[in-house]
């Protein structure tokens, strides 16, 4: 086994592997850039190195500067962790070249699955089954839309070079697959600097079902399958482990599929194969088709260690290190149920916009697994993905794990950034998923149903005065001015709306309030507070915010009597960043004339391109933001002329 590892990543999964590296007795290094100078892996590990400024390319893609910094911390080898270059071929070479050993499978491994169309015809060579569609070299336009109609509309046009999402397009029509075409290629071209596309048969109601994969280089096994169609926009939100209503055929046949894309490229290390899956009649063994093959660890793979109660960081380490297969096919088995929640910084009634912010506190129940690379006071940055933690549970049964993923979402306590909590929480609620009748468009469909916010009640409003005031504080002077009970009103802003309160305080124990109109009284029970006869919940306060964790957390905040109004509304004119970004590209100038939706500018935030778009139709007076400029949160980008 290794003495020292170097680990090649940040966030979640440095802090998730170091975990493992280190129960085993293995020392750990983490390199970080100038935004994680502080950072939690850093913190964990046992020696971190600096490697270059904020942006990824100028640190975390450098494997040139995180070679040298395990040759010169005397790590014999590097875990790539996932993102960044764990699916990076060259890299491997570099680190091989270097005498170090690269902890995940052969450069050429990685290279035979790194451009779907070619991994596509490998697996049909290896009996796997793949999905009818073209992916030959001939990139013409019109061979593409001929290849389209031989195909049958509808039909998925997608990046070779792949991920996450970026450079698919789905066209329903003919007439559509000029435009889509041109568009994936655009954002193909800008993601992984690739623009050729595949085309395949569109799956009308699509499953994504994939295989965890484990082998030494010439066997393999499967860790059974995990099910991640809840998605939106091609990017994962919950997955969970088994699949639900997975026959035992289906599985054998997926499972030995997964096998043979593994030992047809001989594979060593953790990888997931993934299908698509026609569930339109349930699942049939002869109604899966091979995607792709990720050549890293996944984002999900606690899922999977959760039912088979398999570490598979600790599996990679010894096969990196020359031990063979930990267990065999028959020795792995399925316990229960497991799901896995995303937690992001995100807002999202805007469209799932990701937002930054400092985390003023975190908490996850302790029934729980929570996968995090931050903690209370750390700042979600503009470079990275605003991943907060990914939840994990397990249950005996889909229907008890299911309640558990309730009832933890309900009890985590974010503050200092919004989050798509309460989106999760209201998937769990979702009857369709809840019977396991789901597929990739079930939160499309939903979507209005699902971003619903609820209003904060008085209660939560109550609960966030008292602390603001101090009046959840025991003493007995506690409510009392000159010897009489103390009268106070107080205002707070909930998603920019004033809400009037009113406190009648009546000793220590007893509260009256009036909020717009209503009456609640609040009473001292032990050591807690109950308003409007329901306990009152936890709040915490930083500065003028004051977070009360009901209904997924409900901010409000204090308004000063003594600050002037400087909420006049904003200039409609403007368009603005809405998070501190790169801008990537401007496609406007002054003089010209817009219509309302067109794009203006692209901004680069958080490994995601964010189009700005007009808001009305006019024309631009000014362009205050070149293509290149780091921008900040509200800066103005483009300025139309006044109606």
């Amino acid at each position: 086994m290794f003495n020292k590892i170097l680990i090649a990543n940040r966030g979640e999964i440095a802090c998730r592997v170091m975990e493992t590296a280190q129960k085993m007795g293995v020392f750990c290094v983490a390199v970080y850039s100038d935004a994680d100078a502080s950072a939690k892996h850093v913190q964990m590990a046992d020696e971190a190195l600096h490697i270059g400024s904020s942006a990824p390319a100028e640190s975390y893609l450098k494997g040139d500067v995180i070679i040298q910094a395990a040759l010169d911390t005397g790590a014999q080898a590097i875990h790539p962790g996932y993102g960044f270059l764990s699916e990076n071929p060259d890299f491997v070479d570099a680190v091989e070249a270097a005498g170090l050993t690269f902890i995940g499978p052969s450069a050429d491994a990685i290279r035979k699955m790194g451009l779907k169309d070619a991994a596509k015809v490998l697996m049909e060579q290896a009996g796997v089954p793949v999905v009818p569609g073209y992916h030959g070299d001939n990139q013409d336009p019109e061979h593409l839309a001929g290849a389209a109609e031989t195909i049958g509309y509808p039909v998925l046009i997608k990046a070779v070079a792949g991920g996450g999402g970026k450079g698919m397009r789905l066209v329903e029509k003919p007439e559509d697959f000029q435009s889509a075409l041109d568009s994936a290629r655009g954002e193909a071209k800008t993601a992984f600097g690739n623009d050729a596309v595949l085309v395949e048969k569109f799956v009308s109601k699509p499953r994504h079902i994939e295989v965890q994969v484990f082998g030494d280089g010439t066997h393999a096994v499967h860790l059974f399958e995990r099910d991640c169609s809840l998605q939106r926009r091609h990017q994962k939100v919950i997955e969970e482990a088994p699949a639900p209503g997975m026959t035992a055929e289906m599985r054998q046949a997926m499972g030995q599929a997964g096998v043979r894309a593994a030992e047809a490229i001989g594979y060593k290390g953790a990888g997931t194969v993934e299908f698509i899956v026609d569930a339109s009649d349930g699942l049939r063994a002869d109604r899966f088709w091979f995607m792709e093959m990720n050549t890293r660890l996944q984002v999900e793979h606690p899922v999977t260690e959760a039912i088979t109660g398999v570490d598979l960081a600790e599996w990679q380490l010894r096969v990196a290190a020359g031990e063979s297969l930990p267990r065999q096919q028959d020795d792995l088995s399925i316990n229960g149920h497991a799901f896995e929640a995303r937690l992001y910084a995100e807002d999202v009634p805007k469209g799932f916009l990701p937002a930054t912010g400092t985390l003023t506190h975190l908490k996850f129940p302790k029934e729980c697994r929570a996968d995090s690379g931050v903690r209370a006071g750390d700042t979600i940055s503009p470079w990275y993905d605003p991943m907060i933690a990914k939840v994990v549970v397990h249950g005996p049964t889909r229907a008890v794990a299911l309640e558990s993923l309730h009832r933890t979402l309900h009890q985590t306590e974010v503050a200092g950034t919004v989050t798509n909590l309460a989106f999760l929480g209201a998937l769990t609620r979702h009857s369709g998923f809840a019977s396991g009748d789901v597929d990739t468009g079930l939160i499309g469909r939903d979507l209005d149903d699902l971003v619903q916010e609820a209003g904060a009640s008085n209660a939560s409003a109550v609960a966030a005065a008292m602390t603001a005031l101090c009046l959840n504080e025991a003493g007995p002077e506690m409510g009392f001015t000159l010897w009489a009970p103390l009268h106070r009103a107080v205002q707070l802003l909930r998603d920019g709306d004033v809400v009037d309160l009113d406190v009648q305080v009546e000793g220590p124990k007893r509260q009256i309030w009036e909020v717009e109109g209503a009456q609640l009284i609040a009473q001292r029970r032990g050591a807690g507070w109950i308003i409007d006869g329901t306990a009152m919940p936890n709040v915490v306060q930083a500065g003028s915010q004051v977070t009360v964790f009901d209904d997924y957390g409900q901010v409000f905040e204090v308004v000063d009597p003594l600050d002037r109004d400087a909420s006049a509304a904003g200039d409609t004119n403007v368009i603005e960043a809405p998070m501190p970004g790169l801008v990537k590209a401007v496609f406007t100038s002054a003089g010209q004339a817009v219509k309302e939706g067109d794009r203006l500018a692209i901004l680069e935030a958080m490994k995601m391109e964010h189009s700005l778009l007009a808001a009305r139709d006019g024309v631009v007076a000014e362009v205050l933001a070149d293509a290149g400029a780091q921008v900040e949160a509200g800066a103005a980008l483009v300025r139309l002329q006044e109606d």
